[in-house]
């Protein structure tokens, strides 16, 4: 899977989504990212070369869709190319989940990051933490960290006003060799500049890694100072 591809996408995940169903997703999904003024000059470079791998699913809340999803993102991992600069992300849509609001949101994504976790087979990456209140925490599937982002379609930030729910798994790893490139600090300047002329702010969740937990940021909304975020690791 992926050899010789730029990108293995829209895997159809249930009967009830079809392929045309699945196509017109992410011809919808790529142009919410690509056209207009988008602030994300990484997914818009994603998305222009295909080095994303996009799968569909029936509902984020099923235990066939967290078996499945698991299964994916271990596979996602096997065919990232680690020992090049290439930056791949792995994009989760739920086209069958939808939320009225961001609270209801939230809830859905820290519940289905939950389950992944409790199914995951794997130890947590031991170069991040796994407390959620830790400035040095990431999410880990199978081994590895990543930076997740939530998006959908009730969303307050235009950035993440995605057509569909949908969840982007970026390895931590990635963001690493942007920092040992010397333009991790250059991009993210960028971004939150693109931003701010986007929505007029930047949005105020955002801090660099170990400056404060990025579960804070994963769904988009401005939590609370005394926000507690609901993740437990199971071997606590």
């Amino acid at each position: 899977m992926y050899k010789g591809q730029t990108v293995k996408s829209m895997m159809m995940r249930t009967s009830t989504i079809s392929t045309t169903d699945h196509k017109n997703i992410e011809t919808k999904f790529s142009a919410f990212v690509q056209e207009g003024a988008h602030p994300c000059i990484m997914a818009k470079s994603v998305f222009k070369m295909k080095n994303y791998d996009m799968h569909t699913y029936g509902d984020m809340h099923t235990p066939e869709c967290i078996t499945t999803l698991l299964d994916d993102i271990k596979t996602y991992i096997s065919n990232v190319k680690h020992d090049t600069m290439e930056f791949r992300s792995f994009i989760a849509v739920f086209p069958n989940n939808y939320f009225s609001d961001e609270v209801g949101f939230e809830n859905a994504l820290w519940k289905t990051l939950q389950s992944l976790h409790d199914a995951d087979p794997s130890e947590w990456d031991s170069t991040v933490s796994h407390n959620p209140d830790d400035a040095e925490f990431s999410f880990s599937l199978h081994g590895k960290a990543f930076y997740v982002i939530g998006m959908h379609p009730a969303s307050s930030r235009m950035a993440r006003q995605a057509p569909f729910t949908a969840l982007t798994f970026n390895l931590h790893s990635q963001f690493e060799k942007l920092r040992s490139m010397g333009t991790y600090e250059k991009v993210r300047d960028m971004i939150r500049q693109n931003d701010k002329n986007l929505q007029g702010s930047i949005n105020p969740v955002l801090k660099d890694f170990g400056d404060d937990s990025e579960s804070r940021q994963y769904s988009g909304r401005n939590v609370e100072d005394a926000w507690k975020c609901p993740f437990h690791h199971k071997h606590n």
